[in-house]
C-alpha cells in the first residue's frame, strides 16, 4: 500500500460547493470544504482569493479568515492565502474569467489593506510580469517573504527574465490564462518554460492542458520544478449543476469542466487525487513522482513563505490503495479513513 506525504493545493478557489470568494462564507462551510479536500489526500492548501475590486478584496479575505480561524481544521491545514490577481492582462483571451474591469496596476497598498488584521497572512500573489509596477511589486513582496508567481500574462523572455530577477519563482498554471492564438515560439508559454527560476503549476484534468501536452510540458520545465494543482472550485468534489463562484454563474459540466455560461473555463473541478491518478495514467510520473509532485515539489515552492512568516507545518501522511484511491488520511492528531 503506497504512502506519501500529505498532498499541497496551492490554488484552490472553494471545494464541495463551498467558495471560498463568498463574503457569507462560515466556519462550518470551511470545515465541510476541508473535510472533503482531507478526503483526496490534501492536508495544506492556499485558499486563494481572485481578482475583484479593492473594497471586494478586503470583505472576502476578512470573511475568509474569520471562516479559518473558528474553524475545525483551517488552522491545521490553511497556512495562509494566494491572491490572484487583481494585477493581471485584461486582454481578451489573458483575464481568462477573472473580471476585467477589476484589474489594475500593481499597487503595494492593496495588498497591504488586503491583509491588514487577517490572522494569517497572504503567502502567495500571482500577477502579470508586465503590468505597470510589476517588477517593483515582485521585489517588494519577495523581499517581504511572499512567493510571487506569473499567470495571466503576456510577458515575453525578457519580461520574465526581469520578472525573475526581481524575485518571480512560480508560473501558477502553465499553459492556461492565454488566449488561443499566440506567436508560435515567442509567447508566454515558452517564456515561463525557458526560464529554469521558475517552478511551475499544472492543472492535470486533461481539460485545461492536453494530457499529451502536459508530457511535453513537465519534460521541458522538468520534473524537478514540476507542481500539480487543482484551480479548483466551488463544483470541485460535487454534483454536476449550476454554482456561483466570486459572484459569477458557472456551470460544471458532464464533461469535468466548469464553465461561465458564455462557454469560457472558470477554474475546474479537478481533485488533487484525481490528477495524481490522472499523470499516473498518461504515463507521465511513476506513483512516486506524482505524489512528489502535488506534495514535496508545492511545499518546496512556498518553503522560503512558510519560513520567513515563522511558519510551521503539522506533518501529513497519506495511505493509498494500489489503484491510488486514499485509504487513510493524517494530520497532526485528526485522522479519516475511507472506503477506497
Amino acid at each position: 500500500m503506497p504512502v506519501s506525504p500529505g498532498l499541497v493545493d496551492l490554488q484552490v478557489n472553494g471545494f464541495a460547493g463551498v467558495d471560498f470568494n463568498d463574503p457569507a462564507i462560515t466556519p462550518a462551510d470551511l470545515d465541510r470544504a476541508l473535510e472533503a479536500m482531507l478526503a483526496s489526500g490534501v492536508t495544506h492548501c492556499l485558499p486563494t482569493i481572485i481578482t475583484a475590486h479593492p473594497h471586494e478584496l478586503v470583505e472576502r479575505f476578512q470573511a475568509l479568515d474569520k471562516a479559518v480561524a473558528e474553524s475545525r481544521l483551517g488552522p491545521l491545514m490553511c497556512p495562509g492565502y494566494h491572491l490572484e490577481g487583481p494585477f493581471l492582462n485584461p486582454a481578451p483571451g489573458y483575464h481568462g474569467c477573472h473580471p476585467p474591469q477589476a484589474m489594475t496596476a500593481a499597487r503595494p497598498e492593496l495588498i497591504a489593506e488586503a491583509e491588514r488584521d487577517l490572522s494569517r497572512p497572504i503567502l502567495m500573489v500571482t500577477l502579470a510580469a508586465e503590468r505597470e509596477g510589476a517588477l517593483a511589486l515582485t521585489k517588494t513582496l519577495a523581499n517581504a517573504g511572499k512567493i510571487v508567481a506569473i499567470g495571466h500574462s503576456a510577458a515575453d523572455f525578457d519580461q520574465v527574465a526581469a520578472a525573475a530577477d526581481a524575485g518571480l519563482s512560480l508560473s501558477t498554471h502553465l499553459g492556461n490564462g492565454l488566449p488561443q492564438t499566440l506567436h508560435k515560439l515567442a509567447n508566454p508559454i515558452f517564456a515561463q518554460l525557458a526560464e529554469d527560476r521558475l517552478m511551475a503549476g499544472f492543472i492535470a484534468d486533461g481539460i485545461h492542458v492536453h494530457p499529451k501536452a502536459l508530457v511535453a510540458l513537465i519534460r521541458a520545465k522538468g520534473f524537478e520544478r514540476s507542481i500539480l494543482v487543482t484551480d479548483a472550485v466551488v463544483a470541485a468534489a460535487a454534483p454536476i449543476g449550476r454554482y456561483h463562484f466570486a459572484g459569477m454563474a458557472v456551470d460544471s459540466m458532464p464533461d469535468g469542466s466548469v464553465r461561465q455560461e458564455e462557454g469560457l473555463l472558470a477554474g475546474s473541478a479537478l481533485c488533487l487525487d484525481e490528477a495524481v491518478r490522472n499523470v499516473v495514467a498518461w504515463g507521465i510520473a511513476t506513483p512516486e513522482q506524482a505524489f512528489a509532485m502535488a506534495s514535496d515539489h508545492a511545499l518546496a515552492a512556498i518553503r522560503s513563505a512558510l519560513s520567513a512568516h515563522g511558519i510551521t507545518l503539522a506533518e501529513g501522511k497519506v495511505e493509498w490503495s494500489d489503484e491510488l484511491f486514499v485509504r487513510r488520511v493524517r494530520i497532526a492528531d485528526q485522522e479519516r479513513h475511507y472506503d477506497a
